[in-house]
């Protein structure tokens, strides 16, 4: 059976759909009571979360290296919790003719969780860390792909918890995954609200 054609512009206009419907359901999380991680006084407050314009040169195809010998490791968080991760691979792309090289990490913990099988986790900083976006880095989430290739798509980058509560305890981004660039998408710092 023949596969509809589908043209650039199509696959364009429904991944930007798909952004627009992310940052939808991430405010409708934070306005609603029942799943919002605000305080009181910030949810009274809240009016939605600030988003970087959706732009497609942050979508990037990156190469996927598995790195099975990895010897798992405490990641550091912003509280005294060292949580057990691995470094499952590495992620090779392209932004703005730099090239770039990001850890993609797997939570021990998670390992025997059928639903988090797959999941892999994306945490990064960048140079609108501190000057735009959350400075303690943000994070994406990310699914352990068939092949050697795995799509990062910047705009759907999320600030941890302790963005907003410290009621939280959250990874910090290894250096290794700090880039030198301003990564001028996904979700914005949350102090100036």
């Amino acid at each position: 059976m023949l596969m509809p054609y589908v043209s650039r512009a199509q696959e364009n206009a429904g991944w930007l759909e798909n952004v627009k419907e992310y940052q939808l359901e991430a405010n409708h999380h934070f306005a609603d009571p029942e799943t919002s991680i605000l305080d009181e006084e910030d949810l009274k407050r809240f009016t939605g979360l600030q988003f970087y314009e959706i732009n497609p040169q942050f979508r990037v195809d990156a190469i996927f290296t598995r790195t099975p010998d990895e010897k798992p490791f405490k990641m550091p968080t912003s509280t005294k919790r060292k949580p057990l991760y691995v470094k499952y691979g590495e992620l090779s792309f392209t932004i703005k003719l730099q090239d770039f090289v990001l850890n993609v990490y797997k939570s021990l913990d998670s390992f025997d969780d059928p639903e988090y099988k797959d999941y892999l986790f994306l945490p990064f900083t960048d140079l609108t860390s501190g000057d735009g976006s959350y400075g303690g880095g943000r994070y994406i989430d990310l699914f352990i792909p068939e092949g050697n290739t795995i799509e990062i798509d910047f705009n759907k980058a999320y600030n941890p918890y302790c963005a907003y509560s410290n009621n939280y305890s959250c990874p910090i981004p290894p250096r290794a995954n700090d880039l030198k660039i301003r990564i001028e998408a996904g979700v914005k710092d949350f102090g100036h609200y």
